[in-house]
């Protein structure tokens, strides 16, 4: 500090030298920053709120899989943190101390998304306690730590197995660059097998000595990495499994279950006629007309005292060439705020009604929603130029993509003036942490909540 001016390093573009005025203007703006954190918080719990009503009464059973396809699709959220926010919601609930302390913004969205992971009535006041005083860094950690002893009490009783297994995962997506990001977690059977295979895979490829691919000139790019092996490797793994026959075809030669239709329940569009099971469960009409959208079909012509007077060839509804092209132009279901994967081909004019089994009458739905649009009254068209249109079952049309209610012309007023019509003043030193800087004996916190709960 020299003349009334704070000096200090910055980096290229930052002003090193801060006037008294200034200074006062940018503790001033880092006040007004952390009030309206405070008040987002808030706000925040006011639409966890309304967003747990709204699951709790079902509004979002209107075609969609869950709440948090809902808020994928109506308020723009990814579909990870829209699973977060409904399970954070749902978790207030029972939390009163935690949720008042977010109502009145003394608590961050961050820290209150962690302690939800492990907090109950009967150490909640105890957590609270423990983020006013901390961090969010501070919460992260104490999180992890109570989870990580309580499945060790867990282990004797065999729990710890049954955790791991309903942990497991893969997951992968395209990157930006059109790279695929695989990440997973696997039992160590399946886990051991596959480090088997990519060893084996990686040895084939580059040889023992891990030298170049096979075929690679010698003044290639220099040695690949251990992480390059493997990814190398995993293709080979995969291209190996193809080939040798692990995917005989499409989902209608896959999975079979066996629905004999008259021929007028799929041909009139009406409930004439019957449809059954083969263990004779009856099926209605207009599910035999969805099954009939995608499977393999058998003709059979049967005498009017019902014996068998023909049986025609077995014909696949669709093609293997029409589901590439249909899972190259759609790349999965086609209902707003979808998206899946793993679909069926629906007719949008019915193949028994005269519809064709082409690219420009067929579209890919997934299980969900090709019943909506078969069994729940929701309705869709296909223009000639390949966009799909949905219609709810009242008429009203579904838009890809919702647009959000126009924010205020004050965005921030307003949010204030919101929260105080509904008795909630913010401070923006409320969520000022205690800390003090030094360092966080985690271990005897968890064994003091610990307990706290044993003796609650």
């Amino acid at each position: 500090m020299t003349n009334g001016e704070l000096v200090h390093e910055a980096g290229p573009g930052i002003p090193t030298t801060v006037g008294g005025a200034d200074l006062e203007q940018l503790e001033d703006l880092g006040e007004r920053i952390a009030a309206l954190a405070a008040q987002i918080s808030a706000a925040t719990y006011e639409l966890l709120a309304m967003l747990r009503d709204f699951d709790e009464r079902g509004g979002w059973n209107s075609g969609f899989h869950t709440c948090a396809h809902w808020l994928c699709w109506r308020v723009g959220l990814d579909l990870g943190a829209a699973r977060e926010k409904v399970r954070v919601a749902r978790a207030l609930g029972a939390l009163p101390l935690l949720s008042a302390a977010m109502r009145r913004g003394d608590v961050s969205y961050s820290k209150v998304r962690a302690l939800t992971r492990i907090a109950t009535p009967a150490n909640e006041q105890e957590l609270l306690r423990f983020a006013r005083a901390g961090t969010a860094a501070h919460v992260e950690r104490l999180v992890r730590g109570m989870r990580r002893v309580d499945r060790i009490d867990r282990m004797g009783a065999g729990e710890d197995e049954k955790r791991r297994h309903a942990g497991r995962y893969l997951r992968a997506h395209i990157d930006e660059d059109g790279m695929v990001v695989v990440t997973g977690r696997l039992a160590p059977e399946a886990g051991a097998a596959l480090l088997r295979a990519l060893d084996a895979g990686a040895e084939a490829l580059y040889g023992p000595h891990r030298s170049q691919p096979a075929g690679a000139a010698p003044e290639a790019a220099e040695e690949a990495s251990a992480e390059q092996r493997r990814a190398d490797a995993l293709g080979l793994v995969a291209e190996s499994a193809l080939a040798s026959g692990l995917d005989p075809g499409s989902r209608g030669d896959r999975y079979q279950v066996v629905v004999h239709v008259d021929a007028e329940v799929l041909a009139a569009g009406g409930e004439g006629g019957s449809s059954w099971l083969a263990d004779g469960t009856h099926v209605s009409a207009e599910t035999s007309r969805r099954l009939a959208c995608d499977s393999a079909r058998v003709v059979m012509r049967h005498a009017a005292d019902g014996r068998v007077l023909d049986v025609g060839r077995r014909t696949r509804a669709i093609s293997p060439g029409l589901r590439r092209a249909l899972e190259h132009r759609d790349g999965g279901c086609r209902f707003p705020g979808c998206g899946r994967r793993l679909c069926d081909a629906h007719h949008v004019e019915p193949w028994a009604g005269g519809g064709s089994t082409s690219l420009a009458n067929t579209l890919l739905l997934c299980r969900r929603h090709h019943r909506a649009v078969h069994e729940e009254g929701f309705s869709m068209e296909l223009t000639p130029n390949g966009e799909a249109r949905f219609y709810r079952p009242d008429g009203r049309p579904m838009p890809q993509a919702p647009a959000l209610p126009a924010a205020a012309r004050e965005p921030v007023t307003a949010l204030v003036a919101q929260l105080a019509s509904r008795g909630v003043a913010v401070d923006g030193r409320a969520t000022l942490p205690d800390w003090w800087g030094g360092p966080v004996d985690y271990a005897w916190e968890i064994d003091w909540l610990r307990s706290r709960e044993a003796a609650g």
